[in-house]
């Protein structure tokens, strides 16, 4: 029987043009979806680390994988174990924030350990960093005060430890 679940991929690469097509482009060739991505530069700054969402069974991810480590731009890849590893996202979402609700905001927001980076008189915009449970829950309380704009960054993660992966 074939199980779907989801893949967290984290893939080091070198960091120059042209790399991200790549491996995007290898996705799509093979008919497989990214569901997140994030690239940020590492502690050297010759190498990036692509942080990988994807979902499908045990074949899409040993076939992605081999096809990432044909290209010459890619140093290692590794599936990241949930239970092995650190998740974050990050979302900044603008909520209608009238006088009258501004302060049941502000206390969620406390209580999400979520941040203000912006207000005015008609809205508020709000910073909440965690994994996606814990933003997907902050999100639909924010939902009956109106969310004007929303933006969630991709999955990002390490692998928990003393183990380094690069």
């Amino acid at each position: 029987m074939i199980t779907i679940k989801k893949y967290v991929m984290s893939v080091l690469v070198e960091n120059h043009s042209g790399v991200l097509s790549k491996v995007a482009g290898l996705f799509s060739r093979r008919g497989y979806n990214i569901h997140s991505l994030t690239v940020g530069v590492t502690g050297d700054p010759e190498i990036s680390r692509m942080t990988i969402v994807s979902i499908g069974d045990d074949y899409m991810f040993e076939q992605i994988s081999k096809q990432l480590n044909k290209l010459i731009e890619v140093i290692k890849v590794i599936e990241l174990d949930p239970d092995a590893s650190v998740y974050r996202e990050l979302s900044l979402i603008k909520v209608c924030a009238e006088s009258n609700n501004k302060l049941l905001i502000m206390e969620s927001v406390n209580t999400f350990r979520g941040r203000i980076v912006d207000m005015n008189e008609k809205s508020m915009i709000i910073e909440i960093t965690g994994n996606e449970k814990k933003i997907s829950a902050f999100i639909e309380l924010m939902k009956p005060y109106g969310i004007k704009e929303i933006i969630r960054t991709g999955l990002t993660a390490l692998q928990r430890g003393s183990k380094l992966e690069d």
